[in-house]
């Protein structure tokens, strides 16, 4: 499992070493490790000697950090050329950097072309124009350049240093133009603005440098499942298991509007695997999930007849008085519930943790403006993991927040970030899929207790739950899309495929 903190976090932890003495060897383990990933890129693609490698220096730490990994590429061969954005310089950095060797581009009106011109056909790229600090974007000159620089494009590689200049370090966020990176360097420890929203598509991947911090840092802001996790979270049967001990999902989805999001439901449920489900719905669509799933057990019976473990409301429901209902009565149940779609405007008050609500964007602003809190959807899309929180404590749910990237809160403030999926899943019927995935995930549990993740407190269980359901679904739609795009309908055997290759040791499904 990943930790990352805001880059405040990582900033207050720094404090107690600089007070010693150490702000300098915390910058030379940061830029030795720097170079050390940037030869790397470089060695990938034919060597360092002789490569031309441009550095975007700010007025910070930041800058220092990318002016002494340049020192070192230019000890190593290269042709370096620093780019300084301010007239403000970490002094001590340049001197090295100049004394390398290094040549120096102070950047103004006159050398904004040449500068751009230089940046944009150089192998390597260090942009150490902002740093952790660095809130509101780029501004003036520096942005001209990124924005020079996107219009002609760039022939090398992109090294970020800390995280892609304008990226907010704490939330992701990110407002002007941005140098998009293949590889962003962080320090001291992983910052949750590379994991969320506009920073986890400027980032590329990732690599953290260990510059000491490991004492002095805080409990994480933010967690992100690994495909090791799985194991944990994912109860496998047993000799003894029958299908009542695997659990038993109930399902009230769909409608003579949209009977195909029920079926939808149901078969990733049924590939996720769940000892039996109950289905609840119109008569149109329970023959049309029997003719698709003939396993599952279907009626248009009531939440309250029906033995199950856990419920899944909401897909397709929408305009439904009986599904309505349904959706109301399985809220209210006690039970572990997924709460999607249709049935989230019902949702009462407050509930527990163990119901699980499953928005997106625009679904989590209307459920705000529900509750007379004005929130507007490009906010959520911004701040994706802040809203995610706000609409647990409010609500009591644990919150799914869908987006690029998924952030699941628990009320008690824990947060995960899962960024495995992939863009053909941006699809009619996918977010029906990753219902039913949790629904199964929530009835196994519910049924067997025996799912943890270690290091994490039992408050965020069910959080941990959904994150794993997202991992799932954003690594079956990798899967699936690896013969071109998405059919929803088709998910389901790719699901079952990708827990097989996740349960082995080590896990054998990766992302690409």
């Amino acid at each position: 499992m990943l930790s990352a903190y805001t880059g405040s976090s990582v900033r207050a932890a720094e404090s107690p070493l600089l007070e010693a003495g150490l702000g300098d060897e915390l910058m030379q383990r940061a830029g030795h490790g720097l170079a050390q990933a940037a030869a790397g890129e470089l060695s990938a693609t034919g060597g360092t000697y002789g490569r031309s490698v441009v550095v975007l220096a700010g007025s910070g730490n930041n800058g220092g950090d990318a002016l002494y990994a340049g020192a070192r590429l230019q000890h190593r061969g290269t042709g370096t050329t620093a780019v300084l954005t301010s007239e403000r310089v970490h002094t001590p950095a340049l001197a090295a950097f100049r004394a390398a060797g290094g040549r120096v581009i102070q950047l103004s009106d006159s050398t904004l072309d040449s500068a751009a011109a230089r940046v944009s056909a150089a192998d390597l790229i260090l942009d150490g124009i902002l740093g952790t600090g660095g809130v509101g974007g780029l501004r003036g000159l520096a942005a001209d350049l990124v924005e020079r620089v996107n219009a002609r494009g760039t022939a090398g590689t992109v090294v970020a240093c800390d995280v892609p200049s304008g990226v907010n370090a704490d939330t992701g966020e990110a407002t002007g133009h941005l140098l998009s990176a293949d590889l962003s360097v962080t320090f001291g420890a992983l910052k949750a603005g590379l994991l969320m929203g506009a920073g986890a598509r400027a980032a590329g991947r990732v690599t953290t440098i260990d510059i000491g911090l490991c004492g002095t840092l805080p409990e994480p802001d933010v967690y992100s499942l690994e495909l090791a996790d799985f194991r944990h979270l994912y109860v496998q049967p047993q000799p003894a298991d029958h299908k009542y001990s695997r659990g038993v999902l109930g399902i009230a989805a769909g409608s003579a509007m949209y009977p195909g999001a029920a079926v939808l439901a149901t078969g990733a449920a049924l590939a996720t695997g769940v000892g039996m489900i109950r289905f609840l719905g119109p008569e149109r669509v329970t023959a049309l999930i029997n003719t698709v799933h003939p396993e599952v057990v279907c009626s248009q019976g009531s939440v309250s007849d029906s033995h199950v473990q856990a419920w899944l409301v909401g897909p397709g429901a929408t305009e439904d008085p009986g599904q309505r209902q349904r959706s109301r009565e399985a809220i209210s149940s006690g039970l572990p519930a997924i709460v999607d779609a249709g049935a989230l405007p019902l949702l009462p008050d407050t509930v527990g943790a163990h119901v699980i609500l499953t928005p997106h964007a625009g679904e989590l602003a209307a459920l705000f403006e529900r509750r007379g809190d004005a929130v507007d959807r490009t906010a959520i899309e911004a701040d994706p993991a802040a809203f995610a929180r706000r609409a647990a404590q409010t609500t009591g749910a644990t919150v799914l927040l869908k987006g690029y990237t998924t952030v699941v809160a628990a009320p008690t403030g824990e947060t995960f970030v899962q960024a495995y999926a992939t863009p053909w899943l941006a699809t009619a019927g996918s977010g029906d899929t990753l219902a039913g995935i949790l629904g199964a995930l929530a009835a196994t549990h519910a049924a067997n207790d025996d799912g943890s993740l270690p290091g994490l407190p039992p408050s965020a269980r069910w959080a941990a739950l959904a994150a794993a359901g997202a991992l799932l679904h954003g690594l079956a739609g990798r899967r699936a899309a690896k013969g071109g795009p998405i059919v929803v309908s088709g998910l389901p055997r790719h699901i079952g495929r990708v827990i097989h290759d996740l349960l082995q040791d080590p896990p054998s499904s990766q992302p690409q």
